[in-house]
């Protein structure tokens, strides 16, 4: 069997191209819209976080021979836990990662290497900074962006409960809050950029999937200046960013041990 770390789309269409290769698996999630999602495409899931410790018990009880990683590129302790629990019972870890996006040379594209860095340059900036970079690092923005003369937070995340209770938490008022399930259209992007009039956009280096480009075009278009987060630089070994190479080492890992 195959334990499988999933939760994005294309995570998911790969968990369907490995049990159409006849293996059996079984896909870890943290939210019940991801578990619904594979389920419909009829992966079996569980629900939750694990750590090292817990994915390396899973490994051992259900006897899983190879930990396939397709979490979201910036899961960084996910990937982590991941290698750790790998190592620990020594079954191979194989890491998927969609590919980089293309991002030609712009005057107003700005590339950090972290949250907090983006944190400073949208400070440095002022104006209406809309951040499209989850809830998870919203309170690193929130810390230096609210309260900031002459500056609006606008935040954009997906309508559920936990995030506008850390809305409310973190003082972001209600009309700054874009509650909405993407992906979203370059011209949607534009609409919402054009409605809060949004001079700088922050987002994450997600990958073509991750719907960057449409965020990226609408705001070049509308001469939105855009910081763009790079991904978490981690040595995974094992990497492919297709899903044909995948599946080449799973046949070449798993019947080499029969």
């Amino acid at each position: 069997m195959i334990l499988m770390l999933a939760g994005t789309s294309d995570a998911r269409e790969l968990a369907v191209r490995i049990k159409g290769a006849g293996y059996e698996l079984l896909a870890t999630v943290v939210t019940e819209s991801a578990a619904k999602s594979l389920e419909e495409a009829g992966i079996p899931v569980q629900t939750g976080r694990l750590d090292a410790a817990g994915m390396a018990e899973l490994i051992h009880s259900r006897g899983f021979r190879t930990v396939v990683d397709a979490s979201h590129p910036f899961a960084e302790e996910a990937s982590r836990q991941a290698m750790a629990a790998a190592l620990q019972t020594g079954v191979p870890y194989i890491r998927y990662e969609r590919e980089r996006g293309t991002y030609e040379g712009h005057q107003r594209l700005l590339f950090v290497d972290d949250y907090e860095q983006a944190a400073e340059l949208a400070a440095s900036r002022r104006g209406v900074i809309m951040l499209t970079t989850g809830s998870k690092t919203l309170h690193i923005f929130a810390e230096r962006l609210i309260g900031l003369p002459d500056t609006t937070l606008v935040a954009r995340m997906l309508p559920r409960k936990d995030n506008m209770e850390k809305c409310e938490q973190l003082g972001i008022e209600q009309k700054n809050i874009v509650a909405m399930q993407g992906p979203f259209s370059k011209e949607l992007n534009q609409a919402l950029y054009r409605h809060y009039g949004v001079t700088t956009v922050i987002t994450k280096e997600s990958g073509k999937i991750g719907a960057v480009e449409e965020k990226l075009a609408a705001a070049l278009e509308m001469n939105i200046d855009t910081i763009v987060i790079g991904r978490p630089q981690l040595d995974y070994g094992v990497v492919y960013s297709e899903f044909d190479g995948v599946l080449d080492e799973l046949n070449h890992t798993l019947r080499e041990a029969r």
